[in-house]
């Protein structure tokens, strides 16, 4: 096999793994086949590319391999290539905001601090100014 091929098998898995876990396709298409799968085995599989990509890579190998060895071999290094693509070409979130409290400033978990104590629950009267 040529090197060539291996790199084209790679893109394809990634580019048709990608097309049905992820987009919505022309006419929403791959929308309405994720639908239409439900939640079962298939849906679940939709839902994630590293299973997807095991199982699309499957035919893809058998088409490029000219041995059995060969096969088995490109069946997993498509799906390998596919998943790195992912890691590369997906968005990552943005790291959490990380926010010190001021040095002196306890607040002990809580949201504010009280500087006076509340008043008892049986007084209705207007607020201390």
């Amino acid at each position: 096999m040529k090197f060539y091929w291996l790199i084209l098998g790679i893109l394809a898995v990634w580019r048709v793994t990608h097309f049905l876990q992820a987009e919505d396709g022309p006419w929403d298409v791959a929308v309405r086949l994720r639908l239409a799968v439900g939640n079962g085995f298939l849906g679940k599989l939709l839902d994630c590319f590293y299973c997807l990509s095991v199982w699309v890579s499957a035919p893809f190998a058998c088409w490029l391999g000219e041995s059995w060895r060969e096969r088995i071999l490109l069946w997993l290094s498509f799906s390998a290539g596919a998943s790195l693509l992912e890691k590369i070409a997906s968005p990552k979130p943005p790291p959490a905001p990380y926010v010190e409290e001021p040095a002196g400033q306890e607040t002990y978990g809580l949201l504010r601090t009280e500087t006076k104590p509340d008043r008892p629950a049986d007084d209705a009267g207007p607020a201390d100014p």
